[in-house]
């Protein structure tokens, strides 16, 4: 789904194997991580953004997981899972017996059950349960084997099974009906979450009772979080971090040097994207759909990319990016070029006021989207059409303002949760979706449900086509670009290559010191 390029090559000639070895006097010593991702809730069942995912997938377990660049997941908590004979609608897993808590106490099918069955109970409004919105119930039917009963045929659903949604907690340490709101953690990730400052630092420690996928657990790590671009750039030239990534700022990301011998630096495709949502509801200035199509018009990312992101961005015409099976360029072929002319003729039509007047949010700190919002602003009032009011919101308030309905348009970041298509389906354009535009189209409904039913996914590509002609012609939001993934570290760490690859995970563990 992705490939890989590793811009830093270490060439071994003539020396021995013990020199790529970590000294004793590293083997222990913390690597530190920065990031300007956000954690919204140390809770699985309170978080649904990549920050909080990020550290989920490394103090939590999930049945199934992904190896690097993998498509497919494997067992993980579980030692086995499938689905029942004659149908996609029974999941059934079996469970590793040696895996205990922090707390001593053995994990069950129980624990497994009480997690996903918690998560859709409490439907937090930044919460995953939309992931699990073809899950009926699940049984523990002994210790160690746990079903899933689904509502409709759903292929998609061992992918969601091994997201952050699908964390297993421990269920005397977790209330059954609201979020868990201490800093403190339950799980058996391979590693322990020691200590947590939000906004500032997350420490964490090798979990030695980890029992799983991974032959076992890697260095202790201290993960920084920044409340911008620019401060984890001033840490990372400080060298207060070992290692930098989402986001330097893209004028750091596109002066890398792969070439330096003080850093190594790690350039590779992404299915990361970015999207303008657009609140359809009927108290909305873009309700009409004709309002939306004007504002499609007059959108240049080709703009954005070159001269907001330095090339560090790729423009994204479609709902499902290049790289993904089913991708279209639907946006292009349905707006080619930017035209004042037929924005102007479709609100004329739609017989608005001009201009339209509307909010436009994004989450402070993450990225250059102060830049992009106001680059967009510009393009958008181009003519007269459009009067934009800006606005930035710390990130937890931005994805309450946007689950409320309390913005006209906004502009978020979408890591794909799972390497599938489904993934850009149901969560971005289903009804009810975590974008949370009002937007309800029960064609595209039927087609994201009728594509979960292939397992060759191969199978759902013609259902893929058609819902992203027919977001093209709604609009409930507009694609803008396409992000590369950029890790870069000290000289004396490896592994930056395999920390994220579009899978969802992230693998702090395969960070080492050399």
């Amino acid at each position: 789904m992705r490939i890989l390029v590793t811009l830093l090559v270490l060439a071994v000639v003539g020396i021995g194997g013990w020199q790529l070895l970590p000294s004793q006097e590293n083997k222990n010593k913390t690597i530190r991580v920065g990031t300007t991702d956000a954690v919204t809730s140390l809770d699985p069942a309170g978080a649904y953004d990549a920050g909080s995912w990020a550290l989920f997938s490394n103090v939590f377990q999930t049945l199934l997981t992904f190896e690097p660049g993998g498509v497919e997941p494997v067992p993980d908590a579980a030692k086995s899972c499938g689905f029942e004979a004659g149908g996609l609608t029974n999941y059934q897993c079996r469970l590793r017996d040696d895996i205990t808590f922090p707390s001593g106490r053995k994990m069950t099918a129980e624990d497994v059950k009480y997690s996903f069955e918690r998560v859709k109970r409490i439907n937090s409004e930044v919460g995953p349960a939309s992931l699990f919105s073809t899950l009926g119930s699940v049984t523990a039917d002994d210790a160690t084997t746990v079903t899933f009963h689904l509502s409709s045929p759903d292929a998609t659903f061992p992918l969601k099974a091994a997201t952050g949604a699908g964390s297993i907690v421990d269920k005397d340490k977790y209330p059954a009906r609201s979020l868990r709101t201490d800093t403190g953690v339950d799980g058996t990730g391979p590693y322990t979450l020691t200590s947590y400052t939000k906004d500032t630092k997350a420490v964490l420690a090798p979990y030695e009772g980890y029992k799983g996928y991974l032959s076992g657990t890697g260095r202790p790590v201290e993960l920084r979080y920044f409340t911008d671009s620019q401060k984890l750039d001033s840490a990372w030239k400080a060298k207060q971090v070992d290692v930098a990534t989402r986001t330097l700022p893209p004028n750091v990301l596109s002066e890398l040097n792969p070439s330096d011998p003080a850093q190594r630096v790690t350039e590779s495709d992404s299915s990361e994207i970015r999207n303008l949502y657009l609140n359809t509801r009927a108290a909305s200035p873009l309700h009409d759909v004709r309002v939306r199509r004007a504002m499609a018009w007059l959108v240049n990312r080709e703009q954005l990319a070159a001269k907001v992101y330095e090339g560090t961005v790729d423009p994204l015409y479609s709902l499902i990016p290049t790289g993904i099976t089913g991708h279209t360029t639907s946006f292009f072929d349905t707006y080619p070029q930017q035209s004042t002319k037929k924005a102007r003729e479709l609100l004329t039509e739609a017989g608005v006021t001009l201009p339209v007047r509307f909010t436009f949010g994004y989450g402070k700190g993450r990225g250059a989207g102060e830049e992009e919002a106001a680059a967009l602003k510009k393009q958008l009032e181009a003519g007269g059409l459009f009067k934009v009011d800006v606005q930035g919101y710390e990130w937890t308030d931005f994805q309450k303002r946007w689950a409320a309905g309390k913005m006209d348009a906004w502009a978020v970041g979408w890591v794909a949760d799972y390497p599938d298509p489904d993934t850009f389906g149901s969560p971005l354009v289903g009804t009810g979706s975590t974008m949370s535009t009002g937007y309800s189209n029960k064609v595209v409904d039927h087609l994201i449900l009728d594509s979960q039913q292939y397992a060759d996914r191969t199978r759902a590509v013609a259902d893929f086509r058609e819902i992203q002609g027919d977001v093209a012609a709604d609009v409930p939001l507009i694609p803008l670009w396409q992000r590369k993934e950029y890790v870069v570290s000290t000289e004396d760490v490896g592994g930056g290559q395999y920390l994220s690859d579009g899978t969802g995970v992230f693998r702090l563990w395969r960070l080492q010191w050399i």
